[in-house]
Order: structure tokens, then C-alpha cells, then sequence
């Protein structure tokens, strides 16, 4: 394990030497002693996590000090030890980055021992965060992220490599379903921006008296309910990528608001009037062409040729050809997978029944497809009549009308009954749940025997 390289610079041999036997009491702790600020400066490539300082040095004070390694590192944590308190002193050295300030007194390795757990349990943090961004970046790996080897898609794959080798603005269009944001991650997570925030908001989701609040943030006391500062998305996205999806969903006055944000690069919350500077890159979405609402009066044709920058069109699955079934079998892996049950395959004439239908719903609609198919299948294979479509008349267990998952699970019940003549233990022990559950949803009016 690495240790944890603390500086100690104090010109009193005796306080350092006390400082320096404390902090040692934890083995994971390696200790350094100077007693100038040049013997410190000389030393910081040997990269310090942490820097305990006196105030008052005889080559140097600690704001000068600071600032010098705040110069070569601004993340290295540092620590200020003063001989005498003067609050001024403290708050400007904590405005110029320090990360705590004590007098010394008997209590000051205490504090020291506790300012650096808490510095090593922020580090700790902010390397859990950069290995999950890191992780988040190879699972949006274009190839891992984006299943597909027709023709369409490796016109898409190219753009995606091309839009993140840039921060130009990127506008995906396509019809619901064909993954708008998964590509909108990709193109985040292998940019320069990969570890900055990717911060995704629906137009259409949010009721519109909430919009600009939510995009633009508001101050305390702006409007009724408005109990203090709200961060809008602009903001929280700063230095990484904005996703507007359903963009075209957005009235003309707020339009007029998005397009001075992104000319004056500026954000002004609701109610206030600080500016806050904005470096965000920006991905749209929508499932409509924005060029006919433009003609149609509905979008501003200055802010469409500001966020159109690189256009991607992504093309509904029906046209995909064979990357129906290389999806089908990833999403039936990935299933099987997530409910430990063995892998699964599908037959001939599943595939060919898979392979006729028009996918409406698109990538979304084949995954919930394959989904309820693995429930469905007897054994190791789905069969063809294992596949319920949106359309078919037998069922309407993938129907257009959203359920909660309480009410998939009884219709799923319900079709394993008839199927098998209301045997409840065969049906419990296909579906691997206990007799009871079904017994407790028809004594509760949920299920019936017919």
C-alpha cells in the first residue's frame, strides 16, 4: 500500500519533532522534515499529499509559502500553523487555498490528526470518483456502448469518433428509442471532457413554470417557494457536456434565454444578478426534424444553427438488418446475467419472427421484447410463440400503455395460469416464486382462476 507523504515545515526543532513523532503513530504515514520554506519548495517533486506549515518561517511567510505551492500544485492539501491568532490572517490564507488553519496550543496535533483523516477520506473519495468516470468511460467505449456492424451504424461510428475529438456542439436526431442518450454519453465519456460532468435533462419531463429554474438555477426568495440558492443544470454541467433531450419541446421565450446563454457563454440565475462564466459543451435531441419546426414557426432558426453543429441521425433499427439479432442476443445475455439464470438462446423461428417485425418502440422495444421472452421460455431457448410484440392480439404484456412493475409481474402470472391450467405450484416453480405470492394475489382480488 502507498504511504501517505506528509511535509512537515517548522523552523522549532523540538514542535516539529513533536509534530513529526505524533503523525508517525500511523504506520501509513511518511513523515518529511524541513525547516525553511526553500528546503520545501526544493523537495515537492516528491510529491507530498499533504503539507503541514508554520506561519512564521525565517526565509519566508505563510502566504507567500502557500501560494508557491498552490503555484507548482494547486491539489496538494496544506495545512497552516500560526504561533498567534489573528483571524484576518486565517481567513485569507483559507480564501487562498489553505485547508485549515491552528494556533499552536496542546491541542494542535489533535487537530492536526484530525484534518489530515478527514484530507485522506476526501482523497479517498475523489479517487473512487475518477476510477467510477474512468470505468463510466470504457463502458461507453463506442464499441461496447453501441452494439451494431450494419452499414448505418458504422456511418454513426464514424461521426461519434469524429464529434469527440472536438467540443463542437452535436445535434442527434431519430425516432424514439434508437438510443439518442447512450450516444450522447459516448461522445462525452471519450472526449477531453470524459472527466468533467455529463448532466442529462428532458424538455419534455419537466412541467414548463419549472424549466428555467431547473436549466438557469434561481436565488433564494426569487419566486414563492424559492427557500434558497438552486444550481440550475448550466451550471452543474460546467466544464463537461449539457444533454438537452427533446429539445424541439421547449416554448420560443425560453428558446430566446438558452441562445443568450450560449452566446455570452454566461449563465444569470432566476432572481439574481451574479454572471456566472459557462464552458459547457452542449448535445441535443429529438425525435422530430427540427429544420420543419423552424419553417413551422415552433423553433428559433438562430438557436437551431447554434446547437446544430454536427448532425447525427440515427436510423430506426428496422433498418439495421442483422444487428437485430446481435442486440437480441446481447440484451438476452445481459438479462440472464443480471437474474443469474442460465444463458439462454433463441430458435430459428424466433429469430426469423424477430427479424420480420417493424419495431416501432425501436432499440428500447426489442430489449423489453427479448426481456419478457427469457420470462416467458421453457428451458434453455425462446420458441417463437415465446415472443409477444406491442401488436400482437394474444397478449398485452408489452402493451403501449406504461405499467408498473407489480402489474407486468400479474399479467405475467395470469399467462402462466391459463397456460397451465391454474396449477399454481407448477406455475410458482416456473416463475421461482413461492406458492403463497400467488395465493396472496387472488385472495387479494389481484388474480383469479378461471
Amino acid at each position: 500500500m502507498e504511504q501517505f507523504r506528509i511535509f512537515i515545515v517548522e523552523d522549532d526543532p523540538w514542535y516539529g519533532e513533536i509534530l513529526a513523532y505524533h503523525l508517525s503513530l500511523n504506520p501509513d504515514h511518511e513523515i518529511f522534515r524541513y525547516t525553511t520554506g526553500k528546503e520545501c519548495l526544493a523537495n515537492l517533486s516528491k510529491k507530498p499529499r499533504l503539507i503541514s506549515m508554520d506561519y512564521s518561517l525565517p526565509d519566508t511567510n505563510g502566504v507567500d509559502l502557500l501560494k508557491k505551492i498552490k503555484d507548482y500544485n494547486p491539489e496538494i492539501p496544506v495545512v497552516v500553523i500560526s504561533g498567534q491568532e489573528d483571524v484576518s490572517t486565517a481567513v485569507d490564507l483559507l480564501k487562498k487555498g489553505a485547508s485549515d488553519y491552528f494556533i499552536k496550543d496542546d491541542n494542535t496535533k489533535e487537530l492536526l490528526w484530525n484534518a489530515i483523516t478527514r484530507i485522506k477520506e476526501h482523497q479517498s473519495l475523489v479517487k473512487e470518483v475518477e476510477d467510477l468516470k474512468e470505468e463510466l468511460g470504457q463502458k461507453y467505449d463506442f464499441s461496447k456502448a453501441i452494439k451494431g456492424n450494419s452499414p448505418a451504424m458504422l456511418r454513426i461510428f464514424a461521426l461519434l469518433e469524429k464529434a469527440s475529438r472536438t467540443n463542437i456542439n452535436v445535434s442527434v436526431t431519430g425516432e424514439t428509442g434508437t438510443g439518442k442518450e447512450v450516444v450522447a454519453k459516448a461522445i462525452h465519456y471519450n472526449s477531453e471532457r470524459k472527466k468533467k460532468p455529463f448532466v442529462a435533462v428532458n424538455m419534455a419531463a419537466i412541467p414548463r413554470e419549472l424549466i428555467e429554474s431547473e436549466l438557469f438555477g434561481h436565488e433564494k426568495g426569487s419566486f414563492t417557494g424559492a427557500l434558497g440558492r438552486k444550481t440550475g443544470k448550466f451550471e452543474e454541467a460546467n466544464k463537461g457536456t449539457l444533454f438537452l433531450d427533446e429539445i424541439a419541446e421547449l416554448d420560443l421565450s425560453l428558446q430566446s434565454k438558452i441562445l443568450r446563454v450560449l452566446q455570452e457563454r454566461e449563465v444569470v440565475r432566476v432572481g439574481g444578478n451574479e454572471k456566472v462564466a459557462l464552458d459547457v459543451r452542449l448535445i441535443v435531441a429529438t425525435h422530430k426534424n427540427l429544420l420543419d419546426e423552424v419553417k413551422k414557426g415552433n423553433f428559433r432558426e438562430d438557436l437551431f444553427y447554434r446547437i446544430m453543429g454536427l448532425p447525427i441521425e440515427l436510423p430506426p433499427l428496422r433498418e439495421r438488418g442483422n444487428d437485430i439479432l446481435l442486440l437480441a442476443k446481447f440484451f438476452l445475455d445481459d438479462f440472464c446475467k443480471s437474474n443469474k439464470l442460465t444463458n439462454i438462446g433463441i430458435s430459428p423461428e424466433a429469430k426469423e419472427k424477430l427479424m420480420k417485425y417493424n419495431y416501432p418502440g425501436n432499440v428500447r422495444e426489442l430489449k423489453a421484447i427479448l426481456d419478457l421472452s427469457a420470462v416467458m421460455c421453457d428451458g434453455q431457448t425462446i420458441k417463437e410463440d415465446d415472443i409477444f410484440f406491442a401488436t400482437t392480439s394474444s397478449t398485452d404484456l408489452l402493451s403501449s400503455v406504461e405499467k408498473t412493475l407489480k402489474d407486468y409481474t400479474i399479467d405475467i402470472i395470469k399467462h402462466f395460469l391459463k397456460k397451465y391450467d391454474n396449477n399454481v405450484v407448477k406455475v410458482a416453480e416456473k416463475l421461482d416464486i413461492g406458492k403463497s405470492t400467488i395465493y396472496k394475489m387472488i385472495q387479494n382480488n389481484e388474480l383469479t382462476l378461471n
